[in-house]
């Protein structure tokens, strides 16, 4: 087979964008956007889709943007497509998908899709976080800003609680807000925030499993008592006196193995605990829940949160 020349390999390279090894290949991001009335405030319903430059679906996470504000993020399917459901504030809103993109795919931008959510007199918020999109090696944190900001404050004639609340979470993590129940003050106008923190766990290996563990004082005692209860046993056949010495030493040696390395509690204490497992590596959807009631009917509002476990 004939080599090609350092000038054709170059020319190659040039007329083919993304060809040389390395170099991360363009992508192409679509967003469409419907709106619905829910219950006097407006949600959206997002749908977006990404494709690399070879017109085959992008993997990774999608980043929803309104305005220069990061609202919502979610993961791309196995079809390079995702959809967001998020709750608009009153008025107009600039709408586009950011696909984040990695090391074989390169960022790329939808165009501005105009929106415009419905007035309405009811008090009520809104929920957003920014970054939507997080990124942790196993047995990282991190920490997302969730923002509540007030609608129609000015109705209220006491203050509005919202308890803040996650949903979605791979195995061996966990999320925690601080603080957890923030407070909207009639008239308020400046979104209240909160501290989400995002853990995972790395996996650890056990030492106890790992290497052999000697107990010579439990076979000690095993071995030994074994023989003796047996025999025990077989010579109450012939005199009832020996039942109830066999009885007697039974019990002897179940108090001993419980205080010996044979007991459960006693490995945990002198070995530790097993080992931990990882988080699972994977992109994930989060669901961010705001809710708030005033004792007749309660008000709901989610955003979303692209998790990515290394």
């Amino acid at each position: 087979m004939a080599r090609l020349s350092g000038f054709a390999a170059l020319a190659i390279t040039a007329a083919i964008p993304g060809w040389a090894a390395g170099t991360p290949q363009a992508t192409q991001t679509r967003l469409s956007a419907e709106t619905r009335d829910l219950n006097g405030r407006t949600e959206a319903t997002l749908r977006v889709s990404v494709a690399g430059q070879n017109g085959e679906p992008a993997t990774g996470a999608v980043v929803i943007e309104d305005g220069k504000r990061q609202v919502a993020g979610a993961p791309l399917d196995g079809n390079g497509q995702a959809t967001i459901a998020i709750g608009l504030l009153p008025g107009a809103h600039a709408l586009r998908a950011v696909f984040v993109g990695d090391d074989a795919l390169q960022t790329s931008v939808s165009a501005i899709s105009q929106v415009t959510a419905q007035v309405s007199a009811t008090p009520g918020f809104g929920i957003g976080v920014n970054p939507a999109s997080l990124s942790l090696t196993a047995g990282q944190s991190g920490t997302v800003t969730a923002s509540v900001t007030p609608v129609n404050a000015d109705a209220l004639s006491a203050p509005m609680f919202v308890t803040l609340s996650c949903s979605g979470f791979p195995d061996q993590s966990s999320c925690t807000f601080t603080p957890e129940n923030v407070e909207i003050l009639p008239n308020a106008t400046a979104a209240v925030k909160s501290t989400l923190t995002v853990t995972t766990q790395a996996g650890t290996g056990s030492a106890a499993l790992a290497r052999p563990e000697k107990y010579p004082v439990s076979w000690a005692v095993m071995l030994p008592g074994v023989f003796a209860l047996g025999g025990l046993a077989f010579a109450t056949r012939r005199r009832r006196w020996l039942s109830r010495l066999s009885l007697m030493g039974l019990v002897a040696m179940v108090s001993v193995l419980g205080m010996s390395a044979c007991a459960p509690r006693y490995n945990y204490f002198n070995h530790g605990p097993p080992h931990n497992l990882p988080t699972p590596a994977g992109t994930y959807k989060l669901t961010i829940t705001a809710q708030s009631s005033n004792g007749v009917t309660a008000t709901t509002n989610n955003t979303t949160l692209t998790l990515t476990v290394k």
